[in-house]
């Protein structure tokens, strides 16, 4: 993992200090900020591959953070996970649709929080070196640019907004089964909410104004041509 910068956001000291011990040993360069307005601006500033980022903060809560995070063009590839006390379904749902690309409980022993940044990374990788650029209809999906157009409307989506809708576009005749989307879009090793990918579904259909993604009950996805 040389070369990959973790910025993390946590008002807790000691949090600060075992994150940053664990992460660097694994070979990560990391970056701290007890606070979100400092984070926000030395996110600006690294550019980094992703921020682990608390949810209850003073001042300004992780929620509003990610969301103040994900209007930031640079940072549209760095992924956002959530590492909080809270493990409400309502605060993980809060936190996706803030744009999060995946939300931890505390208390976890740091080996597996390091396993699932290493898949998240790992993953990220993978889907990377996917096809560039698929179209489909007036649906233009660019890896490159990581844009999505609908003719002349322009979008920029979170990660795992965007990677999701890149997956089902890859293969249009192809129904999606839900373990193969978790496994391909967010890893093996990531634990997500059941409803993890309806809420994503939901956000690209709001978002593309598009009717496109079929729900087949009871299997997945598919977008339709």
């Amino acid at each position: 993992m040389k070369n990959k910068k973790i910025l993390l956001i946590d008002d807790e000291p000691d949090i600060l200090e075992i994150l940053q011990y664990n992460l660097e040993k694994e070979g990560y360069t990391v970056y701290k900020a007890s606070d979100s307005d400092s984070g926000i601006e030395m996110a600006k500033e690294i550019i980094p591959d992703l921020i682990l980022l608390d949810v209850m903060m003073p001042n300004r809560d992780g929620i509003e953070t990610c969301q103040e995070l994900r209007k930031i063009t640079e940072l549209k590839r760095t992924l956002i996970v959530f590492l909080s006390a809270r493990g409400e379904e309502f605060s993980q749902l809060a936190g996706y649709e803030a744009g999060g690309n995946d939300y931890i409980v505390k208390v976890i022993k740091p080996k597996i929080l390091i396993s699932k940044i290493n898949a998240l990374i790992q993953l990220t990788n993978q889907v990377e070196d996917m096809g560039k650029c698929i179209q489909v209809g007036n649906l233009k999906i660019d890896r490159d640019s990581f844009r999505v157009s609908k003719g002349e409307q322009q979008f920029l989506l979170p990660k795992k907004e965007f990677d999701l809708l890149h997956l089902l576009a890859s293969n249009t005749d192809k129904v999606f089964k839900r373990e193969e989307i978790l496994e391909k879009v967010w890893g093996n090793d990531v634990v997500v909410g059941e409803r993890t990918i309806d809420v994503h579904i939901r956000r690209l259909r709001e978002k593309l104004g598009i009717n496109s993604i079929e729900t087949i009950k009871g299997v997945g996805y598919k977008l339709m041509v």
